[in-house]
């Protein structure tokens, strides 16, 4: 078994994801157009789901950057999912005040309902848990954040069970259509 790995080719980008790129670049100076990395990554994962290596290194040669400082922002930020998620990305805030205040607790009781461990994807590729820092809503705790978009506070078990039962009907609604 060979321990080698194989150099990773950037991914091509399509003329509409170049178009999306240069709108975010032309925010910045020219000598700044680094500074575009973010949104640049953000276009990358809302095309495809997630930031892949491919994609990092299609977004650092479009940016003249470093490979590993494209690599860097990706891995810094938890709103890049490193590697494909579900339907659903359900991040639960267990820094410690919420942790306090039942955030661990919370990342535990949708683990066992889910039936996955955190940083896992269910079953039926719904529901990807991620542990999370803060998320900057402390007085709200326990509180967790549903595809890096909405906010969900005061997460009690059945709130949480309210919620994975409409983002279930939400996810065969659209299986339907």
């Amino acid at each position: 078994m060979s321990t080698e790995t194989r150099p990773v080719e950037p991914m091509a980008l399509s003329e509409a994801t170049l178009q999306r790129f240069a709108r975010e670049v032309a925010k910045y100076p020219p000598e700044q157009k680094q500074s575009a990395v973010m949104a640049c990554l953000a276009i990358v994962q809302q095309e495809q789901g997630w930031v892949s290596p491919a994609a990092e290194l299609a977004v650092a040669q479009y940016l003249d950057m470093a490979p590993m400082a494209v690599h860097e922002v990706t891995t810094f930020y938890n709103m890049y999912n490193q590697q494909p998620v579900g339907r659903f990305k359900l991040n639960v805030c267990t820094n410690l005040p919420c942790a306090l205040r039942d955030g661990t607790k919370t990342l535990r009781y949708l683990a066992d309902k889910l039936g996955v461990e955190p940083g896992g994807t269910s079953a039926d590729g719904c529901f990807t848990l991620q542990q999370s820092e803060c998320l900057g809503a402390c007085a709200d705790a326990p509180v967790l954040l549903v595809n890096d978009r909405h906010m969900c506070s005061f997460m009690t078990p059945e709130r949480l069970d309210q919620l994975i039962e409409g983002l279930r009907a939400v996810a065969q609604a659209e299986d339907q259509a």
